[in-house]
């Protein structure tokens, strides 16, 4: 899984780059074409409490690759400029963090002029929304005249599909707003649309403001809230003097600000739930492992994460939930309770499920 984090010149996008992947980016690279991107590991409590009842020879957590995502310049009318580069870049990414900036600073100031949240989330969607319509008008039509040749029942369906879309990009609406089923987002993917991509809209406040952060919260979700769509706040400046500081220290230093959790804890938490995912682990004397599935999956699917061949000679699945496993202390004492059990391939692996696969 890959997430693009985005934003306007000055917003704080590359602070939150630097601060959730504990990257060092030099002043003098900060703007450059070139685009920073790092994988960082999923924190999970529990993946650590098995590695420490386990004590195996290799801990293994779920990981993600974070791209700061560059390309934005300035326009000859001083307001910035999408270009191409920078378009085709978050075209690649799973879902989008677009850091926008609400603190004040009169040293580096905001490249439109006066700090205006909602204005800033619109110049995205609006941009995104543009790069589609071009994208989708140009196929409807090739389609056209494809089908005027073929009668081609799937082209049929993508045209139904892309009409769709191209209706409700019209009427200056995101498509990630819209809910398309399986099929169509089938089709919708080879195109790699902007406006579909599930969006985190991470507002970037100073100390001061954290106090009123529910406030700002509000006033998004008012305007922005909707399906694919999630609002979180942190504050960059903090976050920077929470990357040299030991375990005990920041956690005095966040209670002083009144912060329950870090800005890479808060993001991996609703870019997960943003994009339907969840862990499963696999413990045992070698290694504790946490694996990224979608929600729904099955046993089988579940297997072939951890090896294509494991999907294709599966039989079964010993299954207890975290949960069950601490509470009871041990596998055997699981099965005692009736927590352990063998289930077939259309078993739904829940989150915090261990799975030990059974196959040929």
């Amino acid at each position: 899984m890959q997430i693009g984090i985005v934003g306007l010149p000055f917003s704080g996008k590359t602070t939150l780059f630097q601060t959730i992947t504990k990257t060092h980016i030099q002043q003098s690279d900060i703007g450059k074409s070139e685009t920073h991107q790092a994988v960082i590991k999923v924190p999970d409590k529990r993946l650590d409490k098995l590695t420490s009842i386990f004590n195996p020879k290799k801990k293994v957590n779920a990981t993600i690759e974070v791209v700061d995502v560059v390309g934005l310049q300035k326009g000859d009318s001083g307001s910035t400029q999408f270009t191409g580069n920078f378009l085709s870049k978050v075209k690649t990414n799973d879902a989008l963090v677009q850091v926008v900036r609400l603190f004040e600073n009169p040293l580096v100031p905001h490249p439109e002029g006066s700090i205006d949240m909602l204005r800033d989330i619109n110049t995205f969607e609006t941009e995104f929304i543009l790069s589609d319509l071009a994208v989708v008008e140009k196929r409807v039509e090739n389609l056209k005249k494809q089908i005027l040749k073929t009668q081609d029942e799937k082209l049929k369906k993508e045209l139904s599909v892309l009409e769709k879309c191209f209706e409700i990009l019209q009427s200056e609406i995101a498509l990630r707003y819209h809910h398309f089923d399986k099929d169509e987002y089938q089709i919708l993917k080879t195109y790699q649309l902007l406006s579909i991509k599930p969006m985190l809209i991470a507002l970037n406040l100073d100390e001061n403001q954290l106090l009123d952060s529910e406030k700002f919260l509000v006033q998004v979700i008012k305007k922005k809230s909707g399906f694919n769509t999630k609002i979180l706040f942190f504050s960059g400046k903090i976050e920077m003097e929470l990357v040299d500081l030991s375990e005990e220290d920041a956690k005095v230093f966040m209670k002083d600000y009144g912060i329950t959790e870090s800005a890479l804890d808060k993001l991996i938490r609703e870019a997960y739930d943003l994009l339907g995912l969840q862990s499963f682990f696999t413990v045992g004397e070698d290694e504790c492992r946490a694996w990224t599935i979608k929600k729904g999956m099955n046993a089988q699917e579940a297997a072939g994460v951890i090896h294509s061949d494991f999907f294709k000679k599966f039989i079964r699945a010993e299954v207890v939930h975290y949960d069950d496993f601490i509470e009871t202390g041990s596998f055997a004492k699981a099965k005692e309770a009736g927590k352990w059990r063998l289930e077939g391939k259309e078993y739904i692996v829940k989150d915090g499920d261990i799975l030990s696969i059974r196959h040929n």
